[in-house]
């Protein structure tokens, strides 16, 4: 069976700073990041899609935590079809737009642009990558991104461009895991060595994708979403605002166990991001994985 790390999507949510999980004293930046990292040794990093981090940021991340602490980093929106307000780009880019639209789409700038956005995102990264600190970069892809050769070949041009550091894939499009083209789906990953993220969120929307779990890679990667009824709100606290159950924590436990036994690493990070409903359950869900024989990684003791 293949190790197995257990941590949170984000870890500065202003819910979680009001929850009470940090203790007084974790009161900046970095106490609050090696108070985290003191407890898991994975974080997703989710700020990065709504703006694109500087090096010196992921220099920092690098210098607050341990030796064998893990991020994963949620891909620029622009870079996976998304819009992206203009605010978000770099300042020097802005300044090729013209009339300013609302929101903006890769399309909607030059190759060239878009070129330098890639090049400085990643980048921004270089530190982690070399510290070996960066587990992957995670590439979400909207639910107007289908199955389809062009979004195949788009998804290959990613991989690429991001290489020497890796990408995992998250989809919004229920296509690409239905029935039928579920198969065809994981061959085209397993083939190109492309890692898939499974997903647990709620079914019955537009963006919904059914909870498969695979290994097309030797890094597996399960997000954990929850299953808030209000899904479609614009409020993340309402979003994401759920606590999974023991039951739910039990069954999700030997999916991913089972998960962990045909690859090398399976990252499994919960992103039901309320107050401190993430850290409570991913800290129990490692625990359970853990009574299975799992082979579960603990955080490091050592300083950073």
């Amino acid at each position: 069976m293949g190790k197995i790390l257990v941590g949170t999507a984000s870890w500065t949510d202003k819910s979680l700073l009001a929850s009470g999980w940090y203790p007084p004293e974790a009161s900046t930046p970095e106490a609050r990041l090696g108070h985290y990292a003191g407890r898991f040794p994975l974080v997703e990093v989710d700020a990065t899609y709504y703006n694109p981090p500087a090096r010196r940021t992921a220099e920092l991340w690098r210098d607050r935590t341990p030796k064998d602490f893990t991020f994963n980093v949620k891909a620029f929106s622009l870079l996976t079809g998304h819009p992206t307000r203009p605010a978000a780009l770099y300042r020097d880019l802005r300044a090729v737009l013209g009339e300013p639209k609302r929101t903006l789409y890769r399309r909607d700038l030059p190759p060239e642009v878009v070129e330098e956005v890639w090049r400085r995102f990643l980048g921004a990264l270089e530190p982690l990558h070399e510290s070996g600190k960066l587990g992957a970069v995670l590439l979400q892809f909207p639910q107007w991104f289908p199955p389809g050769g062009a979004n195949r070949r788009y998804i290959l041009e990613c991989r690429d461009r991001c290489l020497p550091m890796r990408v995992c894939v998250e989809f919004r499009n229920a296509a690409w895991m239905d029935e039928a083209t579920r198969g065809d789906t994981l061959d085209f990953l397993r083939t190109n060595d492309v890692p898939y993220v499974g997903v647990d969120m709620p079914q019955g929307h537009p963006s919904s994708v059914p909870p498969v779990l695979a290994a097309t890679s030797d890094l597996a990667v399960v997000r954990l979403h929850g299953h808030s009824e209000k899904w479609t709100s614009r409020v993340i606290e309402e979003r994401f605002g759920y606590l999974y159950s023991e039951e739910e924590l039990r069954h999700w436990a030997g999916r991913i166990a089972a998960l962990a036994a045909r690859t090398a690493t399976t990252h499994v990070l919960t992103n039901n991001c309320c107050a401190d409903n993430s850290q409570r359950n991913a800290a129990r869900l490692a625990d359970l994985l853990e009574e299975r024989g799992a082979d579960v990684v603990r955080p490091s003791a050592g300083a950073p």
